[in-house]
């Protein structure tokens, strides 16, 4: 059975609320504590939900940048890495992406479905996210 950290699980429980932004902010908390084989990882995780808040915010160029890093950054872990199928995660993203980074005219309203991360194992236990966001300024 894996043993994920908490702030990986709220930042999965934000990303798949579609709080892309907040899950981001958990990530990078956890990306700063971190060393070793999962730092890529992370760094790809955060700018993957960053790349869908500039898609959110129709900057298109922003998104594919970040698109395109994160894909580089979470492709040197194979199919699957910390109980998420790879694969199927970028299988999501590019369903929810392509239509706009790809296209001259972009669809005018926004994706009908985003990515949604499900782990393998699943942990017995989820946490409250709220904990894990930073304090409000």
């Amino acid at each position: 059975m894996e043993n994920y950290d908490p702030r990986y699980l709220a930042g999965i429980l934000l990303f798949n609320e579609g709080a892309f932004f907040e899950a981001h902010e958990v990530w990078e908390d956890l990306w700063l504590d971190t060393g070793g084989e999962a730092k890529r990882f992370y760094q790809g995780l955060i700018q993957a939900a960053v790349c869908l808040v500039h898609l959110c915010n129709r900057n298109y160029s922003g998104a594919a940048r970040l698109y395109q890093s994160a894909q580089n950054y979470m492709r040197a872990y194979g199919r699957h890495f910390l109980g998420l199928d790879i694969e199927d995660f970028w299988r999501q993203m590019e369903a929810t992406c392509k239509p706009y980074l790809e296209s001259e005219r972009p669809p005018a309203q926004e994706p009908e479905t985003y990515p949604q991360i499900r782990l393998n194992p699943e942990p017995s236990v989820w946490p409250d996210p709220e904990p894990f966001l930073p304090p409000e300024s």
